[in-house]
C-alpha cells in the first residue's frame, strides 16, 4: 500500500545498522497480519443539520478501520463528485476524520446523505439529513459567498509544492450588448504533472460562476478562457480568474464593461436589467428589475413587463399603461405553471430592446412550493410514525401582523402563525376595511392562503386601510389578529436625493476615480450611475451600465491627456434621481507613484476605499504595495499583513475588503521627499502620527493620535486603526482593530489580551482612499489602570494665535480615575528648552483656555494636565510648536449694529481656499444649527446675527476657518459689554383665558424705570387702548397686560410687547396662527358659553353610571346653583320618567337605579334642569357601543363577585361551580381546560343554576386531569378563576378513587327452581374496596347455597346452587373504601317448572 511504501522510504533514510532495519521488517510484518485488520467502524457518525437557505453545513465524521477506508459520499443513493460542481461540495479526509462540507444550501441540497467507508474486510454505512430552510427576512446578495476562507488549505502531497504564475493577464474589456465576449490568461504551473490539474473558478463581483448558455468556460491545459455569449448589462462587473493548486492558489482581476446596443429607433432609451421575482404566489408573481442608465435624451415614461410561459414562444404583454415604479405585480396566472419575465422601457421618441430574460418563477404558493421541490426523487427510507389521534382545536390569533410594503398597485402583509394551532397545520383568511369604518371584509373568500404572506390588489389609491388575518381548520376559524395601522395606499418609496460632492482623483492615462457622497436618507438604494464629460462639451457619456453599490468608481476608457468632468445619479425602486453637481474638471493622466511599472493593465486599478469598506467598483484587481493580488480571498501568496486571519470556510467573510491604495506604491518617505508644490497632487492623506494611550482595562485600550500634516485632496472622513502583538520583542502580524472608518481621533481597541505587549499604527482616509499607515507606535503592555488620579487630556488644538496671547483647547482624559476632574493645569515651555524647563500657567486647577503674556517671536509648547481630588494626572502629549506672531491678514470678529438695531458678529478670512469652510462656535462648542442665530456666508464674509438679543446669548462667540493656515478670532458678550443694554423679562410674552372667555396677554419685565413705555403691536401694526383692546402696564411690578374680551377670526397672528427705556430695548412676541389659534379661540367661546350657563340651575358633573358591589346601574349627575322652583326632569328615548321619591337638592347629585339591567334598558337618557333663571341639560347615550360598555362594567363586577372554583363529587361524575353576586344572561364565559377552550359534548357540560356557573364532567377519566379555568369576558383584560384537577386530597382525587360498581349486574333475573344461578360484576376502587352481599336489606354470609367471592380486587362473584322459591327477593352488593361507598341491585325472581314466567324478564 502506499502507506507502506512511503514508511519504507522513511526506514532507508533513517537506517543505522542491520539490527534497526530487521526490526522494522517485523514491525511491517506485524502490521499486516490479518489478526490486525478488521471491517470500518464508525467511531463518530455523522449528525443530521436544520440549517437557513444560503448558509453553509458541514457534516463529520470519524471512522477505524484496517486497511484504511475508502470513504465515498452519497445524496440520496447518488454518489457525490466535487469537481462535477466546483465549489458547491468540498470533501476532506485528514488522518481518520472525513468531513462533507456543502457551500450556500438551497433548496435542492434537502435530502437524506450517506457516507460509506469500504475495506478488504467489508463496508460500513451512516446517515444523516439535512434540511433547508427559508429564512423570512432579507438577504443580502452584495455580501461575500460565506465559503472559503480555509478552503484551499490543503495539504501539499508529501513536499510536492507548486508555483503558479499567471500570464499574457486579461485587462479592462469593453463590450456591447448581443456581442460575444472571449477573454482569459495563461497559466503556468511548474512543477507540471499531468495527473495534478489545477481547479479553475471565475467570479463576477465575488459571485462564483457556473456555466450556462450565457457562460462558457474553457481550460486547455496551460490556458483558461471565459466566454460570454449575447452580452447583457447585467454580465457587466468585475472578474476574476482563481487557479487553484494543493499548495494555494492564485487570482487576476479586471473589470468589463457592456455598453447598451444601438435602439432600434433613434432617441429610445436603453434597456432595463436584472429582472428577477421578488415575490411569487399562486395567482401573482411580483417581477423587479433595475432601471438603465441610458435615457435616450429624455426621461423615461416607464416600462412594459412581458411574461412567456415556459415551453412556449409567445410573448404577452402584462400592463397596459406603463408603470414607473421598479415592481409590478403579475396576474392571471395558471396555478403551478413556470413563467420568465422580461421588461422594455419607454420614452417620447419609442421602446427599448427588451431586457434579458428572467430565470423561471412557478406560479404557486411559497408552501406548496417548499414541499413540491426540485431534488432529485428519493430513494431513501421513509419513516411514518402515528400519533395517538386528539380532538381538533381551534387555532388562535395570528401574531406581528404587518404591512412589509406598499405601493400604489398592490400591498404586501406579513405576519407569524399563532402559538396554539393544535396538531394540524393553519391556512388563513385576510380581511380589510376602510380606515374609520369597522366593516370588515374578507379578500380570499373563495380559499384560504397557506403561507404566511400574502399580496393584495384592486385598493383604491388615496384611501387608507386596515388589515387583519384569521387562521382556520378542520377545527374551525379562529379570532382575528390585531389588526395593522392604517395604511394609504400609494408609493411609500421616495426618488433618493442626487448624491453629494463629487471628487475625482488620477489613476492611470485612461482612467480616473470617481469618489462621491452617498445619497441622503436613501432608501433601498440599489446603487448609483457615474456619467462622463469632456470638459466644456457638455455630451455626457455613461460610465457604467450596472448600478455600483459603492461610492467610489474607476472610469475607465477615458482619452490621455484630456479633462474629464463627472456628474453621479442615486437608483432606487422608485426612480433615478437628479444629477449631483458636476465635479471640478480633472486631466486624464497616470497620478504620483504611478511610474512604477505595473505588472499588467488591471494591476494599476486604486483598490481603496473611503468612508466605508466597501471594496472599489470599477477597479482591476487589488494590489498591495508588492504588486501581489488581494482580490477576494487573500492566499498564502501575497497576503495583506494587517489582514486577519481567515476565518473558517462556513463562517461568513467578512464585508469588508481593503486593499492598499496607489499611494502604498511609494517607499515609505516618498511623500516627506516630495516638495510642497508636488504635495497637493497627490489624493490620499500623509500618515498621522503621535500616538499615545488614553485608557487601558484587562482587554481593551483607548488611543489617540495626531492629525496628518498633510490632508491629501479632500477632508478626511476617518480613520482605520492596526494592532499587532510583541512576544520577546519580535512584532507579530498587523491586525485591523476597526472595520469602519471612525471620524474621532480615538478609539478604543477591544478583546486585547492582558498583560501583552502591542504596537498600534494609524492611517488616515478621505474621498480619494486611504494614506499610508503611521510609524508602528511604542510597545505598550495592556494592563488595567488602577491609578486615582485621572489619565492624560488629549486632542490638543491652538487657535487664535497673536503676537502675545493664544487659545489652548483640549479634551477631557477618557480615564476619569477614582473621582471625576474637577480642574486642568496647563504647562509652557519654549519650543527648544530643556525638559526641565516645563512651567505651570496657572497656580490653581481651572477651565480657562486663554494664555497671555507671550513673547513675541518666540516658539512655544503646550501641555495639559488633569485634576481631581486625589490629585494631579499624567501630563498630555505636547502640542507641536506655536510660534507667537500675527501673521499678516490677521482679522478680529467686528460687532455690527445696523438700523434696525440688528446685532450681528462678522469675520472675514483673506487666504481661504476652494475647501474652506466658517466654522462659529460659542463658548468653543460648535454651533452647527443654532436655534437664536442666523449664520449667512458670502465668499470671504461670514455674519452671525442675533434674533432676539438676551441673557441667553452672552458667551464667547469664536470663528475658525478650515483649510487655513489657523484663521480664526473670538468676540465676547458679556453682561458689561456696552454693545447691548437688554431688559430682562421674568417671564415672556404668554396668553391665559380669563372667566367670560376673557383673554389676557401679559409679561412681567425686571429694571423698568418710570420713562419706560410699551408699544403693542399686531401684525407690524400698531394697536391702542379702545373698546377692542384694554391695556395696563404697572412700572413698579414689571407687568404688562393687555386684554380682550374674545376673540375673532381677524384676530389670528403675531402679538409683539416692545419695551424701551433710554437705551434699552427688548421686546417679546406670540404667535397665534393655525391650529393654536383655532382652540385659543374655541376655549375662549366655551368659557363664555360656561359663565352664561352657570348663571342659572347647571350641571357640575354631567350624567354619567356606576355600578354597585349588588349589580344595580346607578345613573347620576351632580347640580348646582338650585332652588326650590327648579326642577329635574328624566328622560329615556324622549319620554318622561316618573321617579317615585321625592328628588333632594341638598346634597346637589341626582340618581335614577335600574335594578337587574338587561337589553330594554338600553335608550338614550336625558336630564333637564329648568327653572325661570335658564335651562341646562345632560344627556348620557346608552345604546351600541355606549351600552356595550356599560354592560362590560356591569359583567366586570359580577366577575369580580365570582367565587373561587370548587370541586364537588356527584352521581354522574365532578362537577367544577363558582357563585356569583348576580347572574345576567348577556354574561359570556368560556371554560377551559389546560388553557384550550373546551369543546361541550354529552359527557362535558356547563349550565347555570340561579347564580351557580357549574361544569360538569361525567363518567371522568385520568384524561380529565389538569388546570380548570373559567373565564369572565368583560370587554378589556376579563378575570379568570383556575382550580387544578389533580393531587391528593382533593375531591376530584376521591372521586376518581372511591369504590364503586363498574358493571355487569342485570337489573332483574327469572330463573327455574332447581337451576343454579351464577352473576359476576367488576369492583373498581384504589384502595381495594371491602364487598358486602345483601338480601332484602340484610347482610349475607357465604356458605353451601350462597357462594360470595372477590378475586384479585376487581371481580365479585354471586352463586345460588339449586335454586328454590325462597331465594326470591331483592339483592344488593355493597362496595366501599375511603374514598367512598356505592351499591349495585337486582331482582330474583324463581318460578316452577309447570309455571310460566309471565312478563317475567
Amino acid at each position: 500500500m502506499y502507506y507502506i511504501a512511503t514508511t519504507s522510504l522513511q526506514m532507508y533514510n533513517y537506517n543505522s545498522s542491520n539490527r534497526k532495519y530487521i526490526k522494522n521488517e517485523e514491525y511491517h510484518k506485524r502490521l499486516n497480519e490479518d489478526s490486525l485488520m478488521h471491517t470500518p467502524e464508525f467511531v463518530i457518525k455523522p449528525r443530521s443539520h436544520t440549517v437557513w437557505e444560503k448558509q453553509c453545513v458541514r457534516l463529520h465524521c470519524t471512522i477505524s478501520g484496517w486497511p484504511e477506508p475508502r470513504v465515498v459520499w452519497y445524496k440520496n443513493n447518488v454518489s457525490i463528485d466535487p469537481m462535477a460542481k466546483p465549489g458547491k461540495y468540498k470533501v476532506v479526509s485528514s488522518y481518520s476524520v472525513h468531513s462533507l462540507e456543502i457551500n450556500k444550501c438551497d433548496f435542492d441540497d434537502t435530502a437524506q446523505y450517506r457516507v460509506s467507508a469500504m475495506n478488504s474486510k467489508g463496508e460500513v454505512s451512516a446517515f444523516a439529513s439535512v434540511v433547508v430552510k427559508r429564512f423570512k427576512g432579507e438577504v443580502d446578495e452584495s455580501l461575500p459567498s460565506p465559503r472559503l476562507r480555509k478552503y484551499f488549505r490543503i495539504k501539499p502531497d508529501y513536499g510536492v509544492k507548486f508555483e503558479t504564475n499567471i500570464v499574457e493577464k486579461f485587462g479592462v474589456s469593453f463590450g456591447r450588448e448581443g456581442e460575444t465576449l472571449s477573454f482569459g490568461c495563461s497559466v503556468i504551473i511548474y512543477p507540471s504533472l499531468q495527473r495534478f490539474q489545477p481547479e479553475i473558478e471565475w467570479y463576477r463581483d465575488d459571485k462564483l460562476l457556473v456555466p450556462s448558455k450565457w457562460v462558457q468556460m474553457h481550460w486547455s491545459g496551460d490556458r483558461a478562457t471565459l466566454t460570454l455569449s449575447h452580452l447583457n448589462k447585467e454580465d457587466e462587473g468585475l472578474y476574476t480568474l482563481r487557479v487553484i493548486t494543493k499548495s494555494g492558489f492564485e487570482t487576476h482581476s479586471a473589470y468589463v464593461f457592456v455598453r447598451d446596443a444601438d435602439a432600434e429607433v433613434a432617441g429610445a432609451p436603453g434597456a432595463p436589467l436584472d429582472v428577477h421575482s421578488l415575490d411569487a404566489n399562486k395567482d401573482y408573481v411580483i417581477v423587479s428589475w433595475k432601471q438603465p442608465a441610458v435615457d435616450g435624451g429624455s426621461p423615461i415614461l416607464g416600462y412594459f413587463v412581458d411574461r412567456c410561459e415556459v415551453g412556449v414562444t409567445h410573448w404577452v404583454q402584462c400592463n397596459d399603461t406603463p408603470v414607473k415604479f421598479a415592481r409590478f405585480p403579475v396576474t392571471g396566472l395558471v396555478e403551478g405553471r413556470s413563467y420568465v419575465f422580461r421588461v422594455r422601457a419607454v420614452n417620447k421618441v419609442g421602446m427599448s430592446h427588451p431586457s434579458r430574460v428572467s430565470e423561471p418563477v412557478a406560479a404557486m404558493d411559497p408552501a406548496d412550493r417548499t414541499r413540491k421541490g426540485t431534488s432529485a426523487p428519493w430513494t431513501g427510507q421513509i419513516i411514518v410514525t402515528e400519533e395517538e389521534p386528539v380532538e381538533g382545536v381551534v387555532p388562535g390569533r395570528p401574531r406581528d401582523l404587518s404591512v412589509i410594503e406598499a405601493t400604489k398597485n398592490y400591498v404586501v402583509l406579513s405576519w407569524k402563525p399563532p402559538g396554539d394551532k393544535g396538531h394540524e397545520g393553519v391556512m388563513y383568511y385576510v380581511e380589510k376595511c376602510v380606515s374609520g369604518t369597522d366593516s370588515w371584509q374578507r379578500v380570499n373568500t373563495e380559499i384560504p392562503v397557506r403561507s404566511p404572506r400574502f399580496a393584495l390588489f384592486d385598493l383604491a389609491e388615496g384611501k387608507s386601510y386596515r388589515f387583519r388575518v384569521r387562521c382556520c381548520n378542520s377545527a374551525g376559524v379562529g379570532e382575528p389578529s390585531e389588526p395593522t395601522e392604517a395604511t394609504t395606499v400609494g408609493d411609500k418609496l421616495d426618488i433618493p436625493s442626487a448624491p453629494g460632492r463629487v471628487v475625482p482623483t488620477r489613476n492611470t492615462d485612461t482612467s480616473v476615480v470617481v469618489s462621491w457622497e452617498a445619497s441622503r436618507d436613501a432608501k433601498e438604494l440599489v446603487g448609483y450611475y457615474i456619467e462622463s464629460s469632456i470638459a466644456g462639451s457638455n455630451a455626457w457619456e455613461p460610465c457604467n451600465n450596472k448600478p455600483v453599490k459603492g461610492t467610489r468608481f474607476i472610469c475607465h476608457g477615458l482619452t490621455t491627456g484630456e479633462s474629464y468632468v463627472f456628474r453621479v445619479r442615486a437608483v432606487n425602486a422608485a426612480g433615478i434621481s437628479e444629477f449631483s453637481q458636476e465635479s471640478e474638471a480633472i486631466k486624464v493622466k497616470a497620478a504620483i507613484g504611478k511610474h512604477a511599472a505595473p505588472h499588467s493593465p488591471a494591476d494599476t486599478h486604486l483598490t481603496h476605499i473611503a468612508n466605508s469598506s466597501e471594496r472599489v467598483e470599477g477597479g482591476g484587481q487589488n494590489t498591495d504595495h508588492t504588486g501581489h493580488p488581494t482580490a477576494l480571498n487573500e492566499g498564502k501568496q501575497g497576503k495583506r499583513a494587517s489582514q486577519r486571519e481567515p476565518e473558517p470556510a462556513c463562517e461568513q467573510e467578512t464585508a469588508k475588503q481593503v486593499a492598499n491604495s496607489s499611494t502604498e506604491l511609494l517607499e515609505p518617505n516618498f511623500i516627506q521627499k516630495e516638495s510642497a508644490k508636488e504635495l497637493p497632487d497627490s489624493p490620499s492623506p500623509t500618515p498621522p502620527y503621535g500616538i499615545t494611550v488614553l485608557e487601558c482595562v484587562r482587554d481593551s485600550m483607548v488611543l489617540a493620535w495626531k492629525q496628518p500634516t498633510f490632508i491629501g485632496g479632500a477632508d478626511i472622513t476617518g480613520y482605520f486603526v492596526d494592532y499587532r502583538e510583541v512576544i520577546g520583542g519580535v512584532p507579530g502580524k498587523w491586525h485591523e482593530a476597526n472595520i469602519k472608518a471612525v471620524s474621532e481621533r480615538a478609539y478604543r481597541v477591544s478583546e486585547l489580551k492582558e498583560n501583552m505587549l502591542y504596537q498600534f499604527q494609524v492611517r488616515a482616509a478621505n474621498m480619494a482612499g486611504v494614506g499610508i499607515p503611521s510609524l508602528p507606535s511604542e510597545t505598550f503592555k495592556c494592563e488595567e489602570w488602577t491609578i486615582a488620579v485621572p489619565g492624560p487630556p488629549h486632542d490638543l488644538q491652538v487657535q487664535e494665535v497673536r503676537k502675545d496671547s493664544l487659545v489652548l483647547l483640549w479634551k477631557p482624559p477618557v480615564y476619569q480615575g477614582r473621582d471625576a476632574v474637577n480642574g486642568y493645569y496647563i504647562d509652557i515651555k519654549e519650543a527648544d528648552a530643556d525638559f526641565e524647563m516645563w512651567r505651570g500657567v496657572n497656580e490653581k486647577a481651572t477651565h480657562k483656555t486663554f494664555m497671555t503674556d507671550l513673547k513675541e517671536g518666540e516658539s512655544y509648547v503646550f501641555r495639559v494636565r488633569a485634576q481631581n481630588k486625589a490629585g494631579v494626572g499624567k501630563a498630555s502629549d505636547p502640542t507641536e510648536p506655536v510660534e507667537a506672531v500675527t501673521k499678516p491678514g490677521t482679522a478680529e470678529i467686528v460687532v455690527d449694529v445696523d438700523d434696525d438695531g440688528v446685532i450681528s458678529l462678522n469675520f472675514e478670512c483673506s487666504n481661504l481656499t476652494a475647501d474652506s469652510k466658517f466654522v462659529w462656535s460659542k463658548n468653543y462648542m460648535e454651533m452647527t444649527e443654532p436655534e437664536r442665530m442666523t449664520l449667512e456666508t458670502k465668499g470671504n464674509k461670514s455674519k452671525a446675527i442675533f434674533k432676539t438679543p438676551s441673557e441667553e446669548d452672552l458667551g464667547i462667540y469664536s470663528c475658525f476657518v478650515t483649510h487655513t493656515d489657523g484663521a480664526s478670532a473670538s468676540y465676547t458678550l458679556s453682561e458689561e459689554s456696552e454693545l447691548i443694554d437688554l431688559f430682562h423679562f421674568y417671564t415672556e410674552l404668554a396668553v391665559e383665558l380669563l372667566e367670560k372667555g376673557r383673554v389676557r396677554f401679559w409679561l412681567q419685565a425686571e429694571k423698568i424705570s418710570a420713562n419706560g413705555k410699551v408699544e403693542y403691536v399686531f401684525n407690524d401694526n400698531m394697536i391702542h387702548q379702545g373698546e377692542k383692546y384694554k391695556m395696563n402696564f404697572d412700572k413698579n411690578t414689571g407687568v404688562i397686560e393687555m386684554f380682550m374680551e374674545s376673540l375673532g377670526k381677524e384676530d389670528e397672528g403675531t402679538f409683539t410687547f416692545q419695551l424701551q427705556d433710554g437705551k434699552a430695548t427688548n421686546q417679546s412676541s406670540l404667535v397665534l396662527i393655525g391650529d393654536v389659534f383655532k382652540q385659543l379661540q374655541k376655549e375662549s367661546e366655551f368659557q363664555k358659553k360656561e359663565w352664561i350657563r352657570k348663571q342659572g340651575p347647571h350641571f357640575v358633573e354631567y350624567l354619567g353610571y356606576e355600578v354597585t358591589p349588588e349589580c344595580c346601574v346607578r345613573l347620576k349627575c351632580k347640580v348646582a346653583n338650585m332652588k326650590k322652583d327648579s326642577v329635574a326632569l328624566w328622560y329615556k328615548d324622549g319620554r318622561e320618567i316618573k321617579v317615585n321619591e321625592k328628588l333632594d337638592f341638598s346634597e346637589g347629585v341626582l340618581t335614577l337605579e335600574i335594578a337587574q339591567i338587561s337589553k330594554k334598558d338600553a335608550g338614550i337618557y336625558e336630564v333637564v334642569l329648568k327653572d325661570d333663571r335658564g335651562k341646562d341639560t345632560s344627556t348620557l347615550n346608552l345604546t351600541d357601543q355606549g351600552f356595550k360598555d356599560l354592560m362590560n362594567q356591569v359583567f366586570s363586577v359580577i366577575a369580580n363577585s365570582s367565587t373561587p372554583l370548587k370541586i364537588q363529587s356527584t352521581e354522574e361524575g365532578i362537577r367544577l361551580y363558582t357563585f356569583v353576586s348576580y347572574y345576567n344572561d348577556e354574561l359570556h364565559v368560556t371554560w377551559h381546560h389546560k388553557d384550550a377552550a373546551i369543546a361541550f359534548t354529552e359527557r362535558i357540560k356547563s349550565g347555570v343554576v340561579g347564580e351557580q356557573l357549574w361544569l360538569q364532567i361525567s363518567e371522568p377519566t385520568e384524561k380529565d386531569k389538569g388546570k380548570y379555568a373559567i373565564e369572565f369576558f368583560d370587554g378589556k383584560g376579563g378575570l379568570r378563576r383556575t382550580v387544578e384537577l389533580a393531587g391528593q386530597g382533593e375531591e376530584t382525587h376521591d372521586h376518581i378513587h372511591r369504590a364503586r360498581v363498574a358493571g355487569g349486574l342485570p337489573d332483574v333475573v327469572t330463573i327455574q327452581e332447581g337451576k343454579s344461578l351464577n352473576l359476576t360484576c367488576d369492583i373498581w376502587g384504589e384502595p381495594v374496596p371491602e364487598v358486602t352481599w345483601l338480601k332484602n336489606e340484610r347482610e349475607m354470609v357465604s356458605n353451601d347455597h350462597y357462594i360470595l367471592k372477590f378475586d384479585s380486587g376487581k371481580f365479585a362473584s354471586f352463586t345460588i346452587t339449586c335454586v328454590n322459591t325462597s331465594d326470591s327477593g331483592k339483592y344488593s352488593i355493597l362496595v366501599k373504601n375511603k374514598y367512598g361507598t356505592e351499591s349495585g341491585d337486582f331482582t330474583v325472581s324463581v318460578f316452577l317448572p309447570d309455571e310460566e314466567p309471565g312478563k317475567k324478564k
